[in-house]
């Protein structure tokens, strides 16, 4: 069964995301959808709009270890996110860049969250708890650099 190993590993990853389709379509039923189409505001009425960005940022990115596809992840969270941000004022062009690009630097949270992680993690160089705590750090550093150095680069050029 040792010999297996490798291939059972990329057999989970095919039922991961197929399972992922269930819960994006599940979670328009979480706490987000029904913000945005009830339009109930309350937990955000007040906030800075860019109090507002680095929140959705940080619950965008680290989402990401529940779902099995960037794909699905992109397809049920990214037009709600949007809309969030751009009710509360944050500038649409800064808003869609940032979503956008977390959307590619979420690809490495784990083992199983795009294409080619498996292969990677498959070589066996990194641990799963190891890759998971470091990609946790990253993420960290991530928002640092492109939502703050970032935004404000952005603003440099005029973008917002």
């Amino acid at each position: 069964m040792a010999g297996y190993s490798k291939g059972v590993r990329c057999l989970e990853y095919v039922i991961l995301v197929l399972g992922a389709s269930d819960d994006g379509e599940c979670f328009e039923y979480t706490w987000i959808y029904p913000m945005v189409i009830t339009n109930d505001w309350n937990s955000l009425h007040g906030m800075n709009w860019f109090v507002v960005l680095v929140i959705l940022v940080l619950a965008y990115f680290y989402s990401h270890y529940f779902f099995a596809s960037s794909t699905a992840h992109v397809s049920a969270m990214y037009a709600a996110f949007l809309a969030v941000a751009l009710a509360a004022h944050v500038p649409p062009m800064l808003a869609a860049l940032m979503l956008g690009f977390f959307g590619n630097l979420m690809a490495a949270t784990t083992h199983y969250s795009s294409g080619p992680a498996p292969i990677l993690f498959g070589s066996g160089y990194v641990k799963q708890s190891d890759w998971w705590r470091l990609n946790f750090i990253l993420g960290l550093i991530y928002i640092v650099i492109w939502v703050g150095v970032g935004s404000l680069w952005m603003k440099l050029l005029g973008m917002w």
